[in-house]
């Protein structure tokens, strides 16, 4: 059974403003999907859409084959615990007026997660290459690399099945974004992972399935090395023609 599964989705704002047009894809337990497209594309909306954060105007949206209904506030909580979500900008999305333990325990207190917090929390940031005592300091006592890390720590405390990633990279200079990636992958070998991002190149060095959205319709997808060695459709040209490649090469100099 796939994990979650976007079948034939349309969704607009409004009169005359359709954002995305007959959209599908699947996601498989154990996936990497990249989700490239410029801004405008409906790579953001359709996040929404995953979260649960809007309706659909017409097809369906289903996790581990039932419905995401944000009526149905207890499947909305399961799901949350089986679904989180990184930001791009790390810093605003974490409250600077909290402790680097309040932030990351955040999940744990509103999905009401058992167990000792203090405990998960400081495996959780080990897990993202911090130490456990920066559970102890403030957001504004980090770098933005760093912060970024907790952000993570955040997602991932709760142990979810699936982490949306929404431009998580792109905020950062090369080198730190080069050692977020680094680390999403690792993360990725445990969970599955859609990464939202108008860089091809980063979603070339991360993702084994690349899905290509432009103007609200899927343009092109299919395994990131083939779709990005013979692209077929001339939008997946262009933006191979205009995005700078973050390749493992480059990684790893």
């Amino acid at each position: 059974m796939s994990l979650m599964r976007i079948d034939n989705v349309s969704f607009g704002y409004g009169p005359g403003r359709r954002v995305l047009e007959d959209v599908s894809l699947e996601i498989a337990p154990g996936d990497t999907i990249g989700l490239v497209g410029e801004s405008g594309s409906g790579k953001t909306t359709l996040l929404r859409l995953l979260l649960g954060l809007a309706r659909p105007d017409s097809g369906r949206i289903t996790f581990e084959g039932t419905p995401l209904d944000p009526r149905d506030r207890a499947f909305m909580r399961r799901f949350r615990r089986q679904a989180q979500v990184v930001f791009q900008d790390p810093y605003s999305s974490l409250d600077p007026r909290q402790k680097i333990f309040s932030i990351i325990a955040e999940p744990l207190r509103s999905l009401r997660v058992e167990g000792d917090h203090a405990r998960l929390v400081g495996e959780t940031l080990e897990a993202v290459g911090l130490d456990a005592s920066a559970a102890g300091r403030y957001p504004h006592q980090f770098s933005g690399g760093q912060r970024q890390r907790i952000a993570i720590a955040r997602a991932i405390v709760a142990g979810p099945r699936l982490l949306l990633a929404d431009e998580a990279v792109s905020a950062l200079d090369l080198t730190t974004r080069i050692r977020i990636v680094e680390l999403l992958e690792r993360l990725s070998r445990r969970m599955s992972l859609l990464f939202v991002s108008h860089d091809v190149g980063v979603v070339a060095a991360l993702c084994r399935r690349i899905v290509i959205l432009e103007k609200g319709r899927i343009a092109e997808a299919g395994e990131t090395a083939a779709v990005l060695a013979n692209p077929r459709h001339p939008y997946t040209q262009r933006l191979l023609a205009s995005v700078p490649r973050l390749t493992t090469k480059e990684a790893s100099s």
